[in-house]
């Protein structure tokens, strides 16, 4: 025996199956299944005729409980969580409906909601009820009294009329 706790298994001889012994354990698998097939046809048509079968029970309730059979405690408490619920993937053209809008997540309702407000707030915006449009409208005016103010400028030096500060006599 090889000390420690890994054993190496490089240099051990091989063990084969023998095909002889693998013909026969297939063989026999066969036998029980048709033996179990014919006793399960037996134990049925005793059932039809409303005798019980040899261990005192119905067949009927172990093949539910085999199918039926819950994991845990599954069985015993009755789980009303909406989140297991499995939804059918595949539905059928007649339950469809053509009018059914897509259930949108949050992330597209908010989205959603953004663009709405965005496109109120430019709408607000062009008709200058916002607090902005408004800073911008007088920020307008005051750049149309300036520039009016330099064409009157402008005018009034090709004429000549127009004295510069400097020549008031205010500034040194």
């Amino acid at each position: 025996m090889p000390r420690g706790k890994y054993v190496n298994h490089k240099g051990r001889n091989r063990n084969f199956t023998n095909p002889e012994e693998l013909e026969a354990q297939r063989k026999k698998d066969e036998e029980e299944k048709k033996w179990r097939k014919t006793r399960e046809q037996d134990s049925d048509d005793e059932d039809e005729d409303g005798e019980e079968n040899e261990d005192g029970e119905d067949d009927s309730d172990e093949s539910e409980s085999d199918d039926d059979k819950a994991k845990g405690a599954q069985s015993v408490i009755q789980i009303q969580n909406p989140n297991r619920v499995a939804k059918k993937s595949h539905r059928k053209v007649e339950e469809v409906e053509e009018d059914d809008e897509p259930q949108l997540t949050r992330r597209e309702k908010e989205e959603l909601e953004k663009q709405r407000a965005a496109a109120a707030y430019q709408k607000r915006h062009a008709e200058g009820k916002t607090a902005q449009a408004k800073a911008d409208l007088a920020r307008l005016a005051i750049i149309k009294q300036h520039r009016a103010e330099a064409a009157a400028r402008r005018e009034a030096e090709k004429k000549g009329t127009f004295r510069h500060r400097t020549d008031r006599g205010c500034y040194n």
